[in-house]
């Protein structure tokens, strides 16, 4: 658990489920390594929402690993990007994504600042997000396994229409993600 010395906020939750999702995503296979499916899915994501940087992200006991991954560097012609640097990996007490799978339920935040549980986040120092938008990543035994998400450094207003994208691109790679567990057996 984190705490917010001045004001006392928990900015980490507390994920009893860490180590069943654990146990879950080595037995599926997942969050260990890069997978070009994934970041293909991630780009397509990132065109979709219109935001720089996009993940498929799997969170585990002590980390959170983006095994699809979009980042403004990955576009064709890029120039230097906005956004600070964003590596595959990530501390469970950094970013949004750990409220999202605790929560079991997407988070929509047009503008960090508007949030002080989230403004104080270190993602916001480090790599300047200022917006988020995530859904849960929920796999058919009932395991949140992850996010989606895309993450911006300007105030985004995602609205509802964002909302629904976000949640239906989770759909989507759920279903991929059962599929190949199936193939799995």
């Amino acid at each position: 658990m984190t705490y917010d010395p001045t004001g006392h906020l928990l900015l980490t939750p507390v994920d009893k489920d860490a180590p069943e999702r654990a146990r879950r995503l080595r037995a599926l296979g997942l969050g260990q390594r890069r997978e070009p499916d994934f970041d293909a899915f991630a780009h397509r994501l990132a065109d979709m929402t219109g935001a720089p940087v996009s993940m498929v992200n799997f969170i585990d006991e002590e980390r959170q690993f983006f095994a699809g991954l979009h980042t403004p560097a990955d576009a064709p012609g890029a120039a230097a990007p906005a956004v600070g640097p964003v590596g595959r990996s990530m501390a469970r007490d950094h970013g949004y994504c750990p409220h999202v799978v605790v929560r079991r339920r997407a988070l929509v935040l047009e503008d960090v600042y508007d949030y002080p549980r989230f403004a104080g986040n270190p993602v916001v120092d480090e790599i300047g997000i200022r917006s988020y938008l995530g859904a849960p990543l929920v796999d058919r035994t009932g395991v949140a396994l992850g996010t989606v998400c895309v993450v911006d450094t300007a105030i985004r207003p995602w609205g509802q229409a964002g909302l629904e994208t976000i949640k239906a691109m989770a759909a989507e790679l759920m279903e991929r993600i059962d599929r190949r567990a199936d193939l799995r057996r």
